[in-house]
C-alpha cells in the first residue's frame, strides 16, 4: 500500500517524465511547490518506489523512470481526469464542418487529425461493412472492353470493382444492366448480395439483354465482397519525432510493423468498448513492447461499431490522449449517423 506522499512523488515523476523526457531526480521534485519536501525525504521515497517496482533507474547516477508498473498505477489510480482545450476542440471538429459524403474519408480525416493533434500515430478500424444494405448501382464504362462497378450503401460506404465488358454489348445494353439491378437490388446487405443477385436479376436480365450471362458472370465475379478490415493511418512518421525511438533498430522494427498488413486485432482488442489502454508488454507484438496503445469505440450505425487507436511511447501524455479520443469517438458517431440518415433520406427521394 503506497503512502499519500508516495502517490504523490509518483504522479509528479510521470507528470514531469512525460514533459521532459528526461530521467527525474529528488532535487528537481523538491523544487516543484506540489512537493514541499527535502530533496533527502524524497530521495527516499523514490528509492522505495524502486523497490517496489514502480520506478526505475536508467543508469547508476541518473534520475528516475517510471517502470510499466508505473505507468499502469498512474493510468489506472492517479490520472487527473481532463478536459478538451478550446484550441483542441476546434480543431478537432473542423473535419466535420466539411461536406463529406462517404464514410471512408470521414474516416480517414479523423485519422490525420488525431495524429495531427498528438504527434502520435493513430490507426482507426473501420466499420464491418458486410451488414450495409445497397444504396445505389452504377456501372461506368472507361473503354470498350473495361467498366467500373459503383455500389453506395446506405451508410455512405463506397465500393469500386473493375470488369470486363464482354465485346459486342453497347451502352444501351450497360443502361439496361444498371436499372434492373437497381429496381431488384436496392436495399440487399452487402453479405447477402451474391445470393440475391442470382436469385433477383439473372434471369431478368437474360430476358432483356441479349447473350446477358456472359456479362452477368463477369459482373458477379467484381462484385464477390468479402469482409475486409479496412486500417487508415495517420502520422506513421510522428515516431520518429520521440527521444525514445532515436534508435534507428528500433524505428525499423515498429516501421516493418505498420507495413506488414497485420490483422487489426494487433492493434485492438475484440470487444473491449469505452477508453482502454494497454502499455508496453501488454501489447501483443513485440515490436511494441516500448509503446503504449490507448483505444476507443466509435459507432457506425445500427448495431455497428469500428475502433480508434493512439500509439505513442510509454511516455506519451495519457490524460490528453484519452481526452481526445473519447471526444472524437462520440462526435464520429454522431455525424456518422447524420450521414446514415442523410444517405437514407436521400434514398427515400429518389424512390
Amino acid at each position: 500500500m503506497l503512502t499519500n506522499r508516495q502517490l504523490l512523488i509518483l504522479q509528479l515523476t510521470v507528470d514531469d517524465f512525460i514533459e521532459s523526457a528526461q530521467p527525474v531526480g529528488s532535487r528537481q521534485l523538491s523544487k516543484k511547490p506540489e512537493a514541499p519536501f527535502s530533496p533527502a525525504t524524497i530521495r527516499n521515497e523514490m528509492a522505495d518506489l524502486e523497490e517496489m517496482g514502480y520506478l526505475e533507474k536508467p543508469h547508476t547516477s541518473s534520475g528516475r523512470v517510471p517502470s510499466e508498473k508505473g505507468y499502469r498505477y498512474y493510468v489506472d489510480h492517479l490520472l487527473p481526469p481532463e478536459k478538451l482545450t478550446k484550441e483542441d476542440s476546434v480543431r478537432l471538429r473542423s473535419i466535420f464542418k466539411e461536406r463529406v459524403i462517404e464514410t471512408e474519408e470521414l474516416i480517414r480525416k479523423s485519422a490525420t487529425i488525431l495524429s495531427d493533434l498528438t504527434n502520435y500515430t493513430s490507426i482507426l478500424l473501420g466499420p464491418n461493412t458486410s451488414q450495409h444494405a445497397v444504396k445505389r448501382f452504377s456501372i461506368v464504362p472507361l473503354d470498350d472492353r473495361t467498366a467500373v462497378a459503383i455500389i453506395v450503401t446506405d451508410n455512405g460506404h463506397v465500393e469500386n470493382r473493375l470488369f470486363n465488358v464482354p465485346e459486342g454489348f453497347t451502352s444501351s445494353d450497360i443502361e439496361k444492366m444498371v436499372n434492373i439491378l437497381n429496381e431488384r437490388l436496392v436495399g440487399t446487405p452487402l453479405q447477402h448480395l451474391q445470393k440475391m443477385l442470382v436469385k433477383e436479376t439473372k434471369t431478368v436480365l437474360e430476358r432483356h439483354i441479349r447473350h446477358a450471362g456472359v456479362l452477368y458472370s463477369s459482373f458477379q465475379k467484381a462484385i464477390a465482397i468479402e469482409p475486409v478490415e479496412r486500417l487508415y493511418f495517420g502520422g506513421k512518421m510522428n515516431m520518429m519525432k520521440q527521444p525514445e525511438f532515436n534508435d534507428v533498430e528500433k524505428m525499423k522494427t515498429f516501421f516493418e510493423l505498420m507495413e506488414q498488413g497485420l490483422p487489426a486485432m494487433t492493434f485492438f482488442q475484440e470487444d473491449v468498448l469505452g477508453i482502454h489502454v494497454r502499455i508496453g508488454s501488454e501489447n501483443k507484438e513485440n515490436a511494441m513492447e516500448d509503446c503504449s496503445v490507448i483505444t476507443a469505440t466509435y459507432a457506425a450505425g445500427e448495431n455497428t461499431t469500428g475502433s480508434i487507436a493512439i500509439i505513442g511511447p510509454k511516455r506519451m501524455d495519457y490524460g490528453r490522449v484519452i481526452t481526445l479520443l473519447d471526444s472524437m469517438s462520440k462526435d464520429l458517431s454522431n455525424e456518422l449517423k447524420k450521414l446514415a440518415i442523410g444517405s437514407e433520406a436521400a434514398r427515400r427521394n429518389e424512390s
